[in-house]
């Protein structure tokens, strides 16, 4: 299914073997939609077993498809995004293979003429882990089929049994098939996440991974440079980017090592084991399995149309027109860091970490709407503090004790000059237990209102003073930059009561007498 790439650059490998990997990735979407791809049963995550299925579903004869005409609009809306050409003229396949969750005994695709083709995805990664140094690389679609799910095994080991829920059969998917353009997981993860922002920003798709509602296949080889392609293996139903970059760094390491030991590579299916870190057999290919493809005989071919076709006195209700969808795509992702950036005057950087957290960039603009601190000041609370909490205690934007009111009335407050700084992390620390207390009255209860008597100030500068004769000595040698050890020492004595900016305005003067 993958066509042969421009081959990425050569990496050299970790034991000092100069050798090129390739990675390919196929994705399955799940399509946002109330109702599944050929049928009129509802689709909803965690439904009592076997409670959402029609006859059709269950393959009963004489059922016939009903093609869902969202499920044809989400798929248009994808492929436009992800810059591909939409074939005005798709047709739908059978593909035959047997197990007890696909009812029918095949899986209706589309394997000969998608509804997509030849797109390309941009996304951005750091270089050493470094958001100051970000590089942008493409990846090139090869197609976008609309698809059918197939149901759900659950194996019950206890009792030696197999149980089949149905619910998630017929499903409509969107196979997004990415060529083989990316050479470590960490390129892959950052293709599947920015794939993810894209379908939840077109709501083609909630692409929710913990739900199974995106799905990553990886193939992975490696050869020498200027060799032809070595045999790649396939690591299926990855539902974690941080376990496909995982998964995909390991089974290159291991094919490496595989090769520098005299071994071969053989053609196989294999799966992620997230607890022990690495990726185990789980069939091979050797005797690839013939899916018999045929021509689906109960669905005519699906017939698009845009301004141009579209024929006169036809029913909107009934084609699906690629240029009224056009002209509806929402800002991408891309465009919003663009936008961000523009508007805000944030570094590039900045604008990729509050789009790429889900509900960052709404709670970033929520709290410069109720506060005159510039944006750039803001960022640096949104990205040091709250985000660094919010990873600290695993919680989402959404499930922060620290909403974008209580955030903005604490910037106010230091904005104003009411606190210090370091007093306004005492605060936030408060906050962040979400005991109901505003700042304001966190600020009065801990006594962390600045000191405006400059008499005190002065007297508490002194002291430090003559406390630290060395560091005098050296300050008045010359070392400037000893004043800042005064100043926190200022501070600590304080409780962070104090205005640096002040505080330092009083030991030069006391310094320079």
């Amino acid at each position: 299914r993958l066509a042969s790439p421009r081959p990425p650059p050569a990496i050299t490998a970790p034991s000092g073997g100069a050798e090129t990997r390739v990675v390919g990735l196929e994705i399955h979407a799940q399509i946002s939609s109330n109702s599944k791809l050929f049928s009129g049963s509802q689709v909803q995550f965690a439904a009592p077993p076997n409670s959402l299925v029609s006859f059709f579903d269950a393959s009963l004869p004489g059922t016939l498809p009903v093609l869902n005409r969202r499920c044809v609009e989400a798929a248009v809306m994808t492929g436009l995004a992800l810059n591909c050409s939409i074939n005005k003229k798709s047709l739908f396949d059978r593909k035959h293979y047997f197990y007890a969750d696909l009812p029918a005994g095949y899986q209706i695709t589309q394997q000969r003429v998608p509804i997509a083709v030849n797109g390309s995805l941009s996304y951005s990664l750091c270089i050493d882990n470094k958001m100051s140094q970000m590089v942008t690389k493409t990846v090139r679609i090869k197609q976008i089929q609309l698809e059918q799910d197939s149901g759900k095994s659950l194996h019950d080991d206890s009792r030696s049994q197999t149980l089949v829920d149905l619910n998630r059969a017929g499903v409509g998917l969107m196979e997004v098939v990415m060529e083989p353009d990316m050479c470590c997981g960490e390129e892959a993860a950052a293709a599947v996440r920015e794939l993810q922002l894209i379908l939840q920003t077109l709501g083609s798709s909630q692409a929710i991974m913990a739900e199974g509602q995106l799905r990553v296949d990886a193939n992975v080889s490696v050869h020498h440079p200027g060799e032809p392609y070595g045999v790649r293996t396939e690591v299926k139903n990855i539902n974690s980017i941080r376990f496909l970059a995982k998964a995909i760094d390991y089974e290159i390491q291991r094919q490496i090592e595989e090769l520098e030991n005299g071994g071969t590579i053989l053609n196989e299916t294999r799966a992620f084991d997230s607890k022990l870190g690495c990726t185990v057999p789980m069939r091979d290919k050797e005797g690839m399995q013939d899916y018999r493809f045929m021509p689906e005989p109960n669905l005519p071919p699906l017939i698009l149309y845009d301004t141009k076709s579209l024929p006169a006195n036809v029913n909107h209700q009934q084609v699906v027109n690629i240029d009224w969808i056009h002209e509806r795509l929402p800002d991408l992702p891309s465009a919003k860091r663009a936008k961000l950036v523009e508007l805000y005057g944030i570094l590039p950087e900045h604008s990729f970490t509050l789009v790429n957290e889900d509900g960052l960039t709404e709670f970033f603009e929520n709290v410069l709407k109720q506060t005159q601190m510039k944006p750039k000041k803001v960022i640096g609370w949104i990205l040091n503090d709250l985000l660094s909490y919010l990873k600290q205690h695993s919680c989402t934007v959404k499930e922060s004790p620290v909403s974008s009111v209580l955030l903005a009335d604490l910037l106010n407050l230091l904005e104003k000059k009411e606190i210090s700084a370091s007093a306004a992390k005492q605060v936030f620390e408060e906050l962040w237990k979400g005991e109901g207390k505003t700042p304001l009255e966190i600020v009065k209860e801990k006594q962390l209102q600045l000191i405006e008597d400059r008499e005190e100030l002065e007297q508490i500068c002194q002291a430090v003073i003559d406390e630290h004769e060395k560091e005098v000595m050296a300050i008045k040698a010359g070392n400037q930059k000893i004043v800042n050890k005064l100043i926190g020492l200022v501070q600590r004595a304080t409780q962070g009561r104090s205005n640096p900016v002040l505080v330092k305005q009083i030991l030069e003067k006391k310094l320079s007498e």
